[in-house]
């Protein structure tokens, strides 16, 4: 069986010209690019993003992106959102100077109280199922600053979500921080006074003759890190 390429493995220096097929360079805050799969919608396509198939080489300057962007926001405790979330919550937490963070997650233990948790769903995972948050770390949250960390956001499903689980907590939102920002389908439903920021920022795609080409009006206005050199 031939094996399937492999993405989100290591960064370009340069960009190869449209049109784009199957794939797509994304210019990183260092000016690399980082090829993404190209997901076709029909109408649309997006790039995705599988964080835990990701490099080191690829994540870790990802993470610390993400952390610049969105250390001015002063949080006091970091929830990393389900499943892929779990790979930026531990990582981002640290190098903003937590000693710990916390992770919900999608399976319920015997002593969750239903209380704290919320259902959800995402673009990737549609069917419906519950988030739960464990109640003996609620004092990490409780009535504290928190930051929401996801890899992705696309429809906002899953972040918003998150947000609702924060309200049972009793905790303050203030903002979601993500690796990538998928196109713009989320802003409608998303909440003006919760910040969002991100490593990068991709934008929807549309079909043109040979291939996809990037539709800029659809990258979404989200705070992203300062450019740098590599």
């Amino acid at each position: 069986m031939q094996q399937a390429p492999e993405y989100w493995q290591h960064y370009e220096a340069a960009a190869l010209p449209r049109p784009w097929t199957h794939t797509a360079p994304i210019r990183m805050p260092d000016g690399r690019f980082l090829w993404l799969p190209l997901r076709d919608y029909g109408e649309v396509a997006v790039t995705g993003f599988i964080s835990n198939q990701a490099s080191f080489t690829v994540l870790r300057p990802i993470v610390a992106w993400m952390a610049e962007a969105a250390r001015a926001w002063g949080a006091e405790a970091v929830v990393g959102l389900p499943t892929l979330g779990h790979v930026f919550g531990g990582p981002v937490a640290e190098v903003l100077g937590h000693p710990n963070w916390v992770a919900p997650g999608y399976s319920r233990k015997k002593w969750y109280d239903e209380a704290y948790s919320v259902p959800t769903s995402s673009s990737t995972a549609p069917d419906a199922r519950r988030m739960w948050l464990d109640p003996r770390l609620l004092h990490r949250v409780q009535g504290k600053r928190v930051l929401l960390v996801d890899d992705v956001i696309s429809t906002g499903s899953s972040a918003l979500a998150g947000l609702a689980l924060l309200q049972t907590a009793g905790a303050r939102p203030v903002g979601l921080c993500v690796a990538m920002a998928q196109g713009d389908r989320w802003r409608a439903a998303w909440p003006l006074d919760v910040p969002v920021a991100a490593a990068f920022a991709t934008p929807l795609f549309r079909r043109r003759d040979g291939g996809w080409e990037p539709d800029d009006t659809t990258r979404a206005d989200v705070l992203l890190p300062k450019e740098s050199a590599p």
